[in-house]
């Protein structure tokens, strides 16, 4: 009998990827991961795992590899665990005739001057923005917005190249270190210029068209997004829960999503609930195991079951508090030891 594969295009170090090739064995799925770089997956050589090396930016070239797994294996499904690459694995899935996102909407969506043009048109809110594509701008916006402001790429994730800017200086600062040579970009240098929403942050944790958990996390101090605790489910009235949940089903219709996992940030200010930000995939490394303790929802299981076409389960199979804390070292320096 043809053993069933599981393609995963990259990996990711944060620590789903691990979780995504540990799910699909539990499944009964051989995990084969697709990588420009496999070492850089450490999990992968831990685990024993199949791994091959390809340039996952070049869609014919990994239409070519998996044409040529199909030969030994049955592909069960395509799928990752890295935004970057999601819309690929979106035309992958499409051109094999598999369960998976809408590419188009997915980037879409990973264009944030774009995800920012259609939340608004839906009247979606948001914080007010301007797309910079020089110094010279930059500087403009920000004076038009009022700093402080937020300064980051139209295209990325992982708060890399994301700062708040509180002065004149700062703002010099970042946009030199961006436009500079030592921000690697995604794409062409385009820059958000955003105005800086005060609040409480709150996150939605979606499969489909679904609000599985809201949560809320606190960060670190200014100027950079360091996350530092978090809490699953968030302390929300019902109402408050309501207005959230409105929301996050909006920002799906404006940007046409809906298939598999979305995670959603807020800040709620002064008018509500403001969307700092749509991914087309689920939370960080530790948003998925958050709410599995919560909620007892394996949300990356429940994702693999949908890539192969399998019928999920997001039924809630308790209610608790989940919480988690995030340390970070208070100087430079190599870590030596844990202890205890």
């Amino acid at each position: 009998m043809t053993r069933r594969a599981l393609i995963l295009v990259e990996g990711n170090t944060h620590g789903t990827g691990l979780q995504y090739v540990q799910a699909a064995q539990r499944l009964g799925l051989h995990p084969i991961t697709l990588s420009a770089d496999p070492t850089q997956y450490d999990y992968l050589a831990a685990e024993g795992m199949e791994a091959i090396r390809v340039d996952t930016n070049n869609l014919d070239g990994l239409i070519g590899e998996c044409s040529r797994l199909r030969v030994t294996y049955d592909i069960a499904g395509i799928t990752s665990a890295r935004e970057a690459v999601y819309a690929t694995v979106g035309k992958l899935c499409r051109h094999f005739d598999l369960p998976g996102p809408n590419p188009a909407s997915v980037e879409r969506c990973c264009d944030k001057f774009t995800q920012r043009q259609l939340l608004a048109e839906a009247g979606v809110p948001i914080p007010a923005y301007r797309l910079a594509l020089d110094a010279t701008e930059v500087e403009s916006f920000a004076a038009e917005i009022g700093l402080p402001v937020i300064v980051k790429p139209a295209v990325g994730n992982g708060s890399y190249g994301v700062r708040l800017c509180r002065s004149v200086d700062e703002l010099a600062e970042h946009t030199t270190y961006l436009l500079g040579g030592k921000h690697i970009w995604r794409s062409s240098a385009r820059i958000l210029v955003e105005e800086f929403a005060h609040g409480p942050y709150y996150s939605a944790e979606i499969m489909g068209n679904e609000v599985i958990v809201l949560g809320t996390a606190d960060f670190g101090p200014p100027p950079y997004f360091l996350c530092r605790e978090m809490a699953y489910p968030a302390p929300l009235s019902d109402d408050d829960h309501k207005r959230i949940a409105d929301v996050s089903l909006s920002c799906l219709r404006a940007l046409g999503l809906g298939w598999g996992p979305t995670c959603i940030e807020f800040r709620w200010t002064k008018r509500g609930p403001v969307v700092i930000e749509v991914n087309p995939r689920l939370g960080g490394a530790l948003g998925p195991r958050m709410v599995q303790l919560a909620y007892g929802v394996d949300l990356i299981t429940e994702h693999i079951k949908l890539v192969i076409g399998e019928e999920w389960d997001l039924r809630r199979k308790h209610a608790q508090t989940a919480a988690a804390r995030i340390l970070y070292a208070d100087r430079d320096g190599t870590l030596d030891w844990i202890d205890g």
